[in-house]
């Protein structure tokens, strides 16, 4: 049993950032109740840098993230994992699934799968060899259901809905899929808090949790901060990156923006723990877009 699993308490959640790019406001929201819905069940919090893409690294993103963090005062309660130190971890789960032929390689490429969202399943009896391929996992007829506690009920058949998902890509790169859900479940993980832009993605990571006999988790799918255009705030939208320097009055902003009671402007800590006393999930809205425009 590793040290994080022992020190499992019966609430352990995390904030899981990716460095594609700065933290913004909408990565902020995430934090703050991540982190107070945690603390309000005497839970463990921990935050993990999801790396895998690495291509897609933003030069100086990780530093700012960790800068970030010690600006607002979070306090991890383990130390800080980046998923591209965990490769071979990933590597591991893909040969096991593939030892229970629930994985297969594809070679399909953009190109020729066209702009159909759903996989045809087109190399899935193939048997072709894993080297140099994408890694799909096999999905079945069924419905997938779960119970967000701000959503509602979520269901999705990922046979007519997505098919076939890659876990892997050609160039070799581990999809967010494999290695959230792998992270999820060695760290102990029991409640997931997030964008409900990552609402679409539960049913697959539920899926790949049940190939793997991992136990099901708690989600909680947060509104998403929108900017004047109708978008949400996101890298590739160009969100404005959080200035360290104005930690204690954004942070005051997102609680506010959550819909919880007001706390005092403090240094980041005090207010943080104010607003762990003050935690109150059913005053966040329960819709996928926060109504007030941010930048």
């Amino acid at each position: 049993m590793s040290k994080l699993q022992s020190m499992q308490s019966a609430y352990m959640g995390r904030f899981a950032p990716s460095p594609t790019g700065p933290l913004h406001f909408g990565s902020l929201l995430t934090a703050v109740a991540s982190y107070c819905d945690a603390k309000s069940q005497q839970g463990t919090w921990l935050v993990r840098i999801e790396d895998t893409d690495i291509p897609r690294i933003y030069p100086d993103s990780e530093t700012h993230i960790l800068h970030c963090l010690d600006a607002f005062e979070f306090e991890p309660d383990a130390e800080i994992i980046f998923q591209k130190d965990r490769l071979e971890i990933y590597e591991e789960v893909i040969y096991q699934l593939q030892q229970l032929n629930l994985v297969y390689a594809c070679q399909c490429t953009r190109k020729m799968l066209g702009s159909n969202a759903i996989y045809a399943g087109t190399c899935r009896d193939l048997n072709l060899a894993f080297e140099h391929q994408a890694i799909r996992v096999r999905v079945n007829d069924q419905l997938i259901c779960f119970e967000d506690r701000l959503q509602g009920q979520h269901c999705s058949n990922l046979a007519h809905d997505l098919g076939d998902f890659v876990l892997k890509r050609r160039d070799g790169i581990i999809n967010y899929q494999l290695a959230v859900v792998v992270d999820d479940y060695l760290q102990g993980m029991t409640h997931i808090v997030r964008g409900a832009d990552l609402l679409d993605n539960t049913e697959r990571q539920i899926w790949l949790g049940q190939l793997l006999d991992y136990p099901r988790l708690q989600y909680m799918h947060l509104p998403l901060a929108m900017n004047a255009q109708g978008q949400k705030l996101s890298k590739q939208n160009l969100a404005q990156a959080l200035d360290p320097a104005q930690a204690p009055q954004l942070l005051q902003q997102a609680i506010r923006a959550l819909h919880q009671l007001p706390v005092d402007l403090d240094r980041p800590a005090r207010m943080l723990q104010q607003a762990v006393a003050q935690w109150d999930v059913s005053r966040i809205p329960r819709t996928t877009q926060l109504e007030q425009i941010y930048q």
